[in-house]
């Protein structure tokens, strides 16, 4: 089967090589969605302070301890250590309608990709790796560990669900959106980063309520998917949309595109709405483009081609 419609464990080791340029840290280039002073917050990593010491030339003076240098009459800065780990909690998304894809892959097969260089980006840094991967009828919670084995572990599972999806025989049951987030809610108690994958099918208020609580105590990051077919629709004769179950045919109505595009604006301006409320960085991904190189382009070194207006 075509990478393009599934993907393996081993497409998804290779990604390994891919997983650098970019970092998910709060130390960002100028250019990236995560730097601005006022756009959406990723606190990274914590700090613990290592020592007072006196002020050499060369140290920040953003580092400047005042109540120090008062008191004992010589300029001093704190010096800080960054945390070794974080725990990162992927929650990827496998459901039907991410088995979608208009150009180079699947929805779902790009978001297993984004798991893959999220997941051997964060080993680098040296944080432990866990995840939340579901679809309609099953849900698997890896709680985060380090090192390369549970990676392969998180990647195996990512597999796993995405070939159950391209198999024909796709999976049913009750299992939505907001069953995966309260699994991670319930995962994450307190400084994780949470990286939602997801095309946020199915999002209503109950998302909005998980999502506030998970930022509460976490940092949150949306990576939404998207196809840019869904994004602008020009039905043609012939043309059918399956759902899995039923298969209807696109009107040929004038104003149906319009109407389409305006319906799909709709629903992403509110959720742009309500993650901006929250502060939580949106990442958009688009199934027609590599992930790795639109990570780099979004949160690392700008790259030539990169999307300049994505959906999400």
């Amino acid at each position: 089967m075509s990478a393009r419609v599934a993907i393996s464990l081993d497409d998804l080791i290779l990604l390994k090589a891919e997983a650098r340029g970019f970092s998910f840290l709060t130390r960002q280039p100028l250019a990236s969605l995560l730097a601005g002073r006022h756009a959406s917050r990723l606190r990274g990593r914590g700090l613990d302070l290592e020592e007072l010491r006196p002020y050499a030339p060369g140290d920040d003076v953003r580092a400047m301890d005042w109540k120090a240098t008062a008191r004992l009459r010589r300029p001093h800065v704190r010096v800080y250590t960054e945390e070794r780990e974080r725990p990162v909690l992927l929650v990827v998304d496998q459901r039907r309608p991410m088995f979608f894809g208009s150009r180079r892959a699947m929805k779902s097969v790009t978001a297993a990709q984004t798991a893959a260089v999220a997941a051997w980006r964060a080993l680098a840094a040296g944080d432990r790796v866990g995840g939340i991967v579901f679809n309609e009828a099953e849900i698997a919670d890896l709680h985060p560990r380090r090192g390369q084995t549970q990676v392969i572990r998180l990647l195996g599972q990512v597999a796993r669900f995405n070939q159950a999806l391209a198999s024909g025989n796709p999976a049913s049951g009750p299992v939505t959106l907001n069953h995966a987030l309260d699994a991670a809610l319930r995962r994450a108690n307190h400084d994780h980063l949470v990286v939602l994958i997801s095309d946020l099918h199915g999002a209503d208020e109950t998302t909005q309520r998980l999502a506030t609580l998970l930022a509460e105590h976490n940092d949150l990051l949306v990576i939404g998917i998207y196809d840019p077919l869904g994004a602008c629709l020009q039905p043609l004769p012939g043309m059918f949309v399956d759902d899995g179950g039923e298969s209807l045919a696109l009107p040929l109505d004038p104003g149906f595109p319009d109407a389409f595009q305006r319906e799909f604006s709709r629903i992403l301006d509110r959720w742009k709405a309500v993650f901006q409320a929250l502060q939580v960085p949106v990442l958009p991904l688009s199934s027609a483009e590599p992930p790795a190189d639109q990570l780099r382009a979004l949160i690392g070194q700008p790259l030539r081609g990169a999307n300049e207006n994505p959906a999400f």
